[in-house]
């Protein structure tokens, strides 16, 4: 009867050997699965972050820029002088008693 109890122990051990393999390669395989196939891939995801921190970059230029051009907006709107000076350089604009002359020479 010993001979078969050690005999069983082994095949026991053996079968929960083969059983925590598979239950690993499954679980390993889902995962694999998860991380680089279906719509929220591991690959996908990297790039969709990638996106956003290059549309994050954009919008922060944005914003500095339309600050800029608001600050330009203010000044136009409370200067009489600034708009006059952009109005000629700009735009041609002359007063009525001057004679404007405009050269390519920087």
């Amino acid at each position: 009867m010993a001979i078969n109890i050690t005999h069983t122990k082994e095949r026991v051990q053996r079968f929960s050997k083969r059983w925590i393999n598979l239950t690993f390669i499954i679980v390993m395989g889902f995962i694999v699965s998860l991380m680089f196939f279906g719509d929220n891939n591991f690959i996908t995801s990297s790039e969709l972050k990638k996106q956003i921190r290059t549309c994050q970059m954009e919008i922060k230029q944005n914003e500095d820029s339309a600050a800029v051009y608001e600050a330009k907006l203010r000044e136009l709107n409370t200067d009489p002088q600034t708009l006059e000076r952009i109005a000629r350089e700009n735009h041609g604009m002359k007063r009525p008693n001057e004679d404007v002359y405009v050269t390519d020479i920087p």
